[in-house]
């Protein structure tokens, strides 16, 4: 069972300068909800109720948020306001909350690695990057197909989505042999290829399930694109042993790491919201 869901959370956010200077990229809102609170309440759908956070210096923002604000409560107590923070105390009331801090950054395998600490090496975890915001509209959200998926393989899996050829060097790319519809088992993974040199066009989006002896392969991974300890040759590592799933999932994915695909998505759940407003 998959109990634990890990938020890598120690980058910059150099995009969003001078925005983020002073405040957690995850912490930028989508409307009224910041991106974090998407991503812990994609992981309740999941069922998943232990949220770990990897994060840095600059963000003691994302902790507040996941608290009790007493003063603020007192003030807005009784007023038409207070129906507002409905939603993030009933994330508050249904979660737990770890923290620790990625003092050097070294890549996304390196984060995961420091999440061990929370986490354990004995279970299963979910992974959400909450730069990539997934949203289904005809039915469960992206980890909580992944996690369905997982009770049949018992194997990492990765949430992949096809892109266009002159893109492929912005992501990790997967080659893989299908095995069900929207189902590949991997047999190769590359972080950031050169579009003449990528295996295929399916490329990795923030959404993992990892079985615990990653640590291991992570542990044993030397440094590799631009210096950094890549997940992506983690599972490779992963997938040459034993096996590991790429799974197309249903529904729309957001790049909130760029402001393009904030503008996108900003645009997409105002106008979602109007719909169910109208």
């Amino acid at each position: 069972m998959i109990n634990t869901c890990l938020f890598p959370a120690a980058g910059y956010g150099t995009r969003f300068l001078p925005a983020t200077k002073a405040m957690a990229k995850e912490m930028l809102p989508i409307l009224t909800k910041p991106l974090i609170q998407y991503g812990v309440e994609e992981a309740i759908e999941a069922n998943i109720h232990n949220m770990a956070f990897v994060t840095g210096r600059g963000k003691r923002s994302i902790e507040d948020h996941f608290d009790i604000s007493y003063e603020l409560e007192h003030q807005i107590k009784g007023t038409s306001k207070e129906k507002l923070l409905a939603d993030i105390r009933d994330v508050i009331d249904q979660c737990s909350f770890s923290y620790t801090r990625q003092n050097e950054m070294k890549g996304l395998g390196h984060a995961i690695f420091t999440g061990k600490v929370l986490t354990g090496a004995t279970r299963p975890i979910a992974v959400i990057l909450a730069d990539d915001l997934c949203y289904n509209p005809d039915g469960d959200g992206v980890l909580k197909q992944m996690v369905e998926l997982y009770d049949r393989y018992q194997c990492s899996i990765v949430a992949v989505m096809e892109v266009p050829s002159e893109d492929t060097h912005k992501y990790g790319i997967v080659e893989g042999v299908r095995v069900e519809k929207d189902v590949y088992r991997v047999t190769n993974m590359v972080e950031k290829p050169d579009n003449d040199k990528a295996p295929s066009n399916m490329a990795i989006i923030g959404r993992y399930i990892l079985t615990p002896d990653i640590f291991d392969k992570i542990e044993n991974t030397q440094p590799g694109k631009n210096g950094e300890i890549q997940i992506t040759d983690a599972l490779l590592k992963q997938a040459l042993e034993e096996n590991v799933i790429a799974y197309k999932f249903k529904g729309i994915r957001f790049d909130c790491g760029s402001v393009d695909g904030y503008v996108e998505a900003t645009q997409f759940f105002y106008n979602l919201q109007k719909q169910k407003e109208s």
